[in-house]
């Protein structure tokens, strides 16, 4: 018999897995961190994230911080920025930005033989320059937000999220990050190793938004049940 239909309701079920089978795996997140991760995990169904997700002290409350404030949030793909809470952001005042796609960029990258990621950046880094970067796709995009930060004292992010995946210079660059990141003190979460994604990305930044938003319940989304 198929039980749990309605959304808030399935929701707050698996949530609930996610939390027991943590326990059973021996693995305790840190309180202010737990909203992120299971997030995350409740997005993949994969716990390997309880261990591989690196979360700077103090990185989850100050990017909820930042998004209570209206921080607009700058991805790399279109796919990421899709999957972020419209809803959410609205009640923070925020917004969710991406310039991928856009002609001028494809033209700067073109110019100057470089990747759109990275003529992305470029201009997301001179609009925003303390705006929240969520990056699940492009490790180039992570290398052009570390030769910023190096490059450019003003551009200093609220957050960056640091979650590409695949195979080539993925995990060089998220090491990159992280030592970056600490260099100049900015706030960073990052899927250490191969693993991550647009989606996960996008899971993150809903953690911190729904936690900025007070709507971690999925009942003050609107949700049934």
């Amino acid at each position: 018999m198929t039980e749990h239909k309605l959304p808030a309701d399935i929701e707050r079920t698996s949530l609930s897995i996610i939390t027991k089978e943590l326990e059973a795996l021996g693995i305790a997140l840190e309180p202010e961190n737990a909203p992120v991760v299971k997030r995350v995990i409740h997005t993949t169904a994969d716990f390997d994230y309880a261990k591989n997700l690196y979360l700077s002290s103090g990185a989850a409350a100050l990017g909820a911080s930042a998004l209570a404030k209206g921080t607009p949030i700058i991805t790399d793909t279109n796919m990421a920025r899709a999957g972020v809470s419209k809803p959410g952001l609205a009640k923070c005042g925020g917004e969710v930005l991406c310039f991928m796609a856009e002609p001028e960029v494809a033209e700067a990258a073109k110019l100057a033989g470089t990747t759109r990621a990275v003529a992305a950046v470029k201009k997301a880094a001179a609009l925003y320059p303390t705006g929240i970067f969520a990056v699940g796709n492009a490790p180039t995009a992570l290398l052009a937000l570390c030769e910023e930060m190096e490059n450019n004292p003003d551009f200093r992010p609220a957050l960056i999220v640091g979650v590409p995946v695949g195979f080539v210079n993925v995990v060089e660059s998220k090491e990159l990050l992280v030592k970056t990141c600490r260099k100049f003190s900015v706030p960073v979460i990052a899927a250490m190793g191969r693993k991550g994604g647009s989606n996960v990305a996008a899971a993150i930044c809903n953690a911190l938004i729904y936690t900025a938003a007070d709507m971690l319940d999925p009942t003050n989304r609107g949700w049934q049940g």
